[in-house]
């Protein structure tokens, strides 16, 4: 059972948020320092969006999502106060982003033979990161709703 305490959570999503920093930091190298110890360029995107406005979206996520693990760390903030809109919506939007993210896999697959298994599934495997982030946020909140209702019911 999920913790209503916030900073039960902070380790889990320290943990994600360290995960994707480390994927961007990895990109980074290889597209401004080219090392070669790393996966090529093509290996690191998808090529839907180009790489510089990629890289400033990653940048604001990470903004977003340490400004939620602080929060959830000190266990007060914006990001900590229970709204429906977290408990409702941002975790139907985390399940619904995990689930085309999975079935993004099989079809690369498909389309690439070439690349299994592994082939150009950095993005893939990292949106997973992303999304289990958002369904951990947004199960903390749902569990908080949960018992607010309970409360306020008496039973």
């Amino acid at each position: 059972m999920l913790s209503t305490d916030p900073r039960r959570l902070a380790p889990a999503l320290w943990i994600l948020l360290g995960l994707f920093v480390l994927r961007v930091a990895g990109q980074v190298l290889v597209a401004f320092l080219d090392v070669r110890w790393l996966p090529p360029m093509e290996q690191w995107y998808s090529g839907l969006a180009p790489y510089p406005l990629l890289l400033p979206a990653q940048l604001v996520i990470i903004l977003i999502y340490g400004k939620v693990c602080v929060d959830f760390s000190r266990g007060a903030g914006w990001f900590v106060r229970t709204r429906p809109w977290f408990g409702r919506g941002v975790l139907w939007c985390g399940y619904l982003y995990l689930g085309v993210m999975i079935a993004r896999y099989p079809v690369q697959m498909a389309l690439s033979p070439e690349d299994r298994w592994f082939g150009h599934t950095i993005p893939i495997m990292f949106h997973w990161v992303l999304a289990a982030f958002i369904i951990l946020f947004g199960r903390f909140h749902r569990r908080r709703l949960q018992e607010r209702a309970h409360f306020r019911s008496g039973t």
